[in-house]
């Protein structure tokens, strides 16, 4: 790879589902952002946003409806069946549900190896012998493998499901809400094995979640998804402690407080409203129907996507101002 490409570049990317009638779902409407070698880059919004199928798209499960996804500067779209099966290997993605992920009529030791089964590089025995080191990389034993999905927990398959990925050695890992079904006391094991697999491997992520806790805990930057759009990115540090976007401020007020309501220092404000259909979004800002700052600007106008800081991209007309504008 030359230096300075990103590991993943995406401009402009649309991806739309037609619903009959001549209307289409707009899933995902004119996203851009890159992804260098060895970072984590979050993804966050609520159910809806399109965040799942940026993940899909990045790993060419869904084509583009238009815009472009480059590889490591080379557009997958132009490329034969061959070329593609070749190229989109590094790309891999984790699902939600782990036990959804898992072929209940396969042992583990099977499932993690079906990959390099369906690549045919080496013979048998190396495969097995890979998948079982990397069952090790995973906390997975030689025990583990010689079990099916429902002898397992829900934290060990999900570890079966990063073993697998692991085997046809990745460059970068879309993690689709990865942690999302698991136990609260699982949850951390499995961030934590991602950072240790990240420094040992070298692995870039695309975390995609709706847990701002998550997302502070394993991104070095993150962008915030509304309706198909992103409203904000940045380092994730600012961008959750100073939000420039209402939606973000929205975001941060509606995580859980850990302490008492007696004790807390503040009024919480809820969002409003549901999110609007992707099929007809609003006009102008898409939040502007939610939003308890809009004027009437914001539902005439689609708001510039401007840097106001170094790094920090928004999408608002009073983006850094939202404390003083007064609502319509």
């Amino acid at each position: 790879m030359s230096a300075g490409v990103p590991l993943v570049s995406v401009r402009d990317l649309c991806v739309r589902f037609p619903v009959g009638r001549g209307e289409a779902v707009k899933a995902v409407d004119g996203v851009s952002f890159d992804v260098d070698p060895g970072e984590t880059f979050g993804i966050i919004g609520e159910s809806g946003s399109g965040k799942s199928t940026i993940g899909r798209t990045l790993v060419s499960l869904l084509a583009p409806t238009s815009g472009v996804v480059l590889h490591e500067g080379v557009d997958l779209s132009t490329l034969s069946r061959s070329e593609l099966r070749l190229r989109r290997r590094p790309y891999q993605v984790i699902f939600q549900d782990p036990n959804a992920a898992l072929d209940p009529r396969m042992t583990i030791l099977q499932s993690v190896r079906e990959p390099l089964d369906i690549v045919g590089e080496l013979d048998p025995r190396e495969r097995e012998a890979v998948a079982l080191r990397c069952l090790d990389h995973v906390g997975l034993t030689r025990d583990h493998g010689r079990r099916y999905p429902h002898e397992l927990s829900g934290g060990q398959k999900q570890r079966a499901n990063i073993a697998r990925v692991l085997t046809v050695r990745p460059r970068l890992v879309v993690c689709d809400e990865a942690v999302a079904a698991l136990d609260v006391s699982i949850r951390a094991e499995i961030l934590n094995l991602f950072s240790e697999l990240q420094r040992e491997f070298g692995l870039a992520y695309v975390f995609i979640t709706h847990d701002l806790g998550i997302v502070s805990h394993v991104s070095r930057r993150v962008a915030v998804m509304y309706l198909g759009v992103f409203v904000e990115t940045g380092p994730v540090e600012e961008v959750l402690s100073r939000p420039l976007h209402p939606y973000t401020e929205a975001l941060t007020w509606s995580q859980p407080l850990p302490v008492p309501a007696s004790m807390r220092t503040r009024e919480r404000k809820v969002l409003q409203g549901e999110i609007p259909s992707p099929v007809n979004p609003p006009s102008g800002c898409r939040f502007h129907t939610r939003c308890p700052h809009a004027q009437q600007r914001c539902a005439d106008e689609v708001p510039q996507w401007r840097e106001l800081a170094a790094g920090r991209w928004v999408a608002c007309h009073f983006a850094g101002h939202v404390g003083s504008v007064s609502m319509a």
